[in-house]
């Protein structure tokens, strides 16, 4: 991507961002934008709909958004404008010069268009304030937030790098030891998140960074929620919040009672799309995604990337169990399995749990199929075994009992 502009970026992202294209599609134009320019200049935008990618209205539209808080940034008091540097739905994002600590920071402005919703305001203000409870290397730190010239910002690190996602858009997977390094890293954000009572909501390969030093950095609390602010959780009752391909099955249902495996789920997505190059679930639309989300069995990814050890794939079957009941608990057991996956060794917690859960199912008379969970065909034939050689070993247990009473 070294070759686009800074618009240019912007423009695909914030296309990315709005739904109206795809990351596949995105990835197809860079690659032509790149080819093109070496004998006729072309701009993104109109590359793209010259491929029938997005409209010129829509086009428009973006242009048209990206220009609108040009102006306003330059009111915000205390800082200095040195560009924009993103772009969603909901924000935009500038990088600035804070004058006072002679330090680069980024701010995000709320769109003007969204100052006159007051539940828009108060969600961008609540991201501020969710951020600004967290002081973790792994989190991106939270500044300051405020208004100025009728216009809502929020301040924070700016972490120079890039996201998962810039590496993911050509669909290389990541190295397997690369991926659980950086999985790792969140991991110990979102304990820190969970201690202080916060659900991140939107674990995922665009809220991840890695800054030139390697140091991995998750962002965004823009869905974060306090586990214990009931208020919030009822208001946002039978409402799917989150990204439909990383999004966890109670966030689809949009149960009341959210809590950290849902940022496990989202975790494991991410895990997934890291070592197998694709999201674990695809569809037409939003819709179908969260559905397969629901019910479709998951393809272990070692059956796509067959280089992964069987461990690593364990793991992420186990994060991403369409029960939560089925997961881990809580983030520091998923860390015991990580951290022993980086030294080379199995994951006994993921073993443990899946114990645990086939026997009291096989116990109860259930019949264990691939279609309910979680697991490879491979790790349940083995245990099918196990319970089979457990029942003949009991059996031939009893008969000597009987027989020394006959004596």
């Amino acid at each position: 991507m070294a070759s686009e502009t800074n618009y240019d970026t912007v423009f695909g992202r914030m296309a990315v961002d709005q739904g109206l294209c795809t990351d596949e599609e995105l990835r197809q134009s860079i690659q032509e934008l790149q080819q093109r320019r070496q004998v006729n200049p072309v701009m993104l935008q109109e590359l793209m709909i010259e491929l029938g990618y997005i409209t010129a209205s829509q086009a428009q539209r973006l242009h048209k958004s990206l220009k609108e808080n040009k102006g306003a940034v330059h009111q915000i008091p205390g800082y200095k404008i040195l560009g924009k540097i993103g772009a969603g739905a909901m924000a935009f994002v500038y990088k600035a010069q804070q004058l006072s600590l002679n330090r680069t920071v980024a701010i995000k402005v709320l769109p003007k268009r969204f100052t006159e919703n007051p539940e828009y305001v108060q969600r961008f203000y609540k991201e501020g304030q969710a951020a600004g409870k967290l002081n973790h290397p792994n989190i991106v730190q939270a500044i300051d937030v405020g208004e100025a010239g009728g216009y809502h910002y929020f301040v924070m690190e700016y972490v120079e790098g890039k996201t998962i996602a810039d590496d993911l858009v050509g669909g290389t997977p990541f190295a397997e030891k690369e991926a659980t390094e950086i999985i790792i890293q969140v991991a110990h954000a979102l304990v820190h998140a969970h201690h202080l009572g916060l659900v991140h909501r939107d674990v995922k390969p665009k809220n991840i960074m890695i800054n030139k030093q390697g140091v991995v950095k998750l962002a965004d609390m823009g869905l974060a929620r306090e586990t214990a602010d009931i208020e919030a959780a009822q208001s946002e009752a039978g409402k799917a919040y989150g990204t439909p391909y990383y999004i966890a099955p109670e966030q689809i249902r949009g149960k009341i009672d959210i809590d950290g495996r849902a940022d496990i789920y989202g975790l494991g997505a991410t895990f997934y799309h890291m070592v197998t190059g694709r999201v674990p679930f695809t569809g037409e639309d939003s819709s179908e995604i969260m559905r397969k989300h629901l019910r479709e069995k998951l393809i272990p990814p070692d059956h796509i990337n067959t280089s992964l050890s069987a461990g690593v794939s364990e793991v992420i079957e186990i994060m991403m169990a369409k029960r939560r009941e089925d997961r881990y608990n809580n983030v520091e057991e998923l860390l015991v399995d990580l951290e022993a996956l980086r030294e080379g060794h199995p994951p006994l917690q993921a073993h443990k749990r899946f114990d645990v859960s086939m026997l009291e199912k096989l116990e109860e008379g259930d019949t264990v199929t691939p279609e309910e969970g979680q697991y490879s065909e491979e790790i349940i034939t083995r245990y099918r075994m196990l319970v089979l050689v457990l029942g003949a070993f009991s059996a031939v247990s009893v008969l000597v009992i009987l027989l020394l009473l006959a004596f």
